[in-house]
C-alpha cells in the first residue's frame, strides 16, 4: 500500500510546480505586454528605451516577450524611462475598493468598440462644468502625418484667432529642438515642459487653435487637462496615408530610428504606435478622418465639427 501512496504524492508535486510556473509565465507576459504597449504609446524604439533605462536591448526584448524576469531595480529603471510609476507596469497594480472593483468588472464586459463612447459619458458625468471651461479653445491631436498643422493653421485663420503648436512653445522655453531636448534631457523633461506650456496656453487664451505632439496621450495628467479645457478633435488617417505624408514632410518621428521610413519595419512601428494610442485618441470630443480627402474637403468637415462649439461660446 505505501507504494501507491508515494506515487500519488510524486504526481501531486509536479502538478503544483507546473501550475505555479504557468502563473509566473502569465505574470511575466503581462509585464512584457505593458512595457511594449507603453513604449509604443510614447513612440519609443526598443533601442531608445534600452538606452534611457540603461538596460541591454537584448534583455529588454526578453522582458517584452515575457521570457525575461526583470528585477525590481530594472523594472523601476524602465518605468522611469517611460515616465511612469513602477506599479503601472505591474498587472496587479494596487488594491481597489469594492465599488471600483464592481465598476471595473462591469467595464470588462463592455465590447471594446463601445468603450470610447462610454468614456465620454463618464467624463460628462464627472466634469459637467468642463464644457464652459473649454471656452473657444480647439485642440487637434493625432499622429504625425494626419494633417493637424495644415488644418490647424487654416482653422485659426478662418476664426481669426491664434494658432499655437505646443511643440513650438516647448522649443522656445527650452531653447532647443524637441529631438535635441529629448536627447539631452530625456522624455520626462520634455513632458514637463509640455505640461507647463499647455497650462500657460490655457491660462492666457480663451480662443485659440492648438496642435499637440502625437505622444501627448502618454502623459495621463496632461492629456486629461487638454480634454477638460479644450474642444479636442482626433485628426486621424489610414496608416499608409500617415506614412506617405510623413515621407513628403521628411520628418520621420516617431519612427526615426526604426530603419528607413516607408520600410516594412517603419510601417509596423507606425501601426503599433497607432494601436497603442487609439483608445486615448478616441477620448477626444470628436474625430476627423482625413484619409483620401483633399485638404479642402477635410477643412470643410472640420468647420462642420467646430460650428456647434463656436455657437455655444459666440462666433467671432
Amino acid at each position: 500500500m505505501p507504494a501507491p501512496h508515494a506515487t500519488a504524492k510524486s504526481r501531486e508535486k509536479p502538478l503544483g510546480v507546473s501550475t505555479a510556473a504557468a502563473s509566473d509565465a502569465t505574470f511575466l507576459s503581462a509585464i512584457g505586454r505593458e512595457v511594449r504597449r507603453s513604449r509604443a504609446k510614447r513612440g519609443m524604439t526598443r533601442r531608445q528605451l534600452a538606452q534611457a533605462s540603461e538596460t541591454s536591448e537584448r534583455y529588454l526584448a526578453q522582458i517584452e516577450s515575457g521570457t525575461g524576469n526583470p528585477s525590481v531595480n530594472v523594472l523601476r529603471a524602465i518605468a522611469q524611462a517611460l515616465d511612469l510609476p513602477c506599479a503601472a507596469l505591474l498587472p496587479e497594480a494596487g488594491a481597489r475598493t469594492a465599488a471600483l472593483g464592481e465598476i471595473l468588472d462591469l467595464l470588462a464586459q463592455v465590447p471594446e468598440e463601445e468603450l470610447p463612447e462610454l468614456a465620454k459619458d463618464i467624463a460628462a458625468r464627472v466634469a459637467l462644468p468642463g464644457r464652459a471651461d473649454r471656452a473657444r479653445r480647439i485642440a487637434l491631436v493625432g499622429l504625425r502625418g494626419a494633417g493637424k498643422s495644415t488644418l490647424g493653421r487654416m482653422l485659426a485663420r478662418h476664426l481669426d484667432c491664434p494658432f499655437v503648436e505646443l511643440d513650438g512653445l516647448v522649443e522656445e522655453d527650452y531653447g532647443a529642438s524637441i529631438p535635441d531636448l529629448i536627447e539631452m534631457a530625456g522624455v520626462a523633461t520634455f513632458r514637463r515642459h509640455e505640461r507647463s506650456a499647455l497650462d500657460r496656453m490655457i491660462t492666457s487664451h480663451d480662443s485659440a487653435v492648438i496642435t499637440t505632439a502625437g505622444g501627448i496621450v502618454s502623459n495621463p495628467e496632461t492629456y486629461a487637462l487638454l480634454l477638460r479645457r479644450t474642444h479636442t478633435i482626433w485628426i486621424k488617417a489610414r496608416p499608409e496615408d500617415h506614412m506617405s505624408r510623413v515621407m513628403v514632410q521628411g520628418d520621420f518621428r516617431p519612427m526615426a530610428q526604426n530603419r528607413e521610413a516607408g520600410s516594412k519595419d517603419a510601417m509596423a512601428d507606425l501601426v503599433a504606435i497607432l494601436e497603442a494610442r487609439r483608445a486615448d485618441y478616441a477620448r477626444a470630443e470628436a474625430e476627423l478622418d482625413t484619409s483620401g480627402d483633399a485638404i479642402e474637403q477635410s477643412f470643410a468637415k472640420l468647420l462642420s465639427l467646430v460650428a456647434p462649439w463656436l455657437d455655444v461660446a459666440g462666433k467671432p
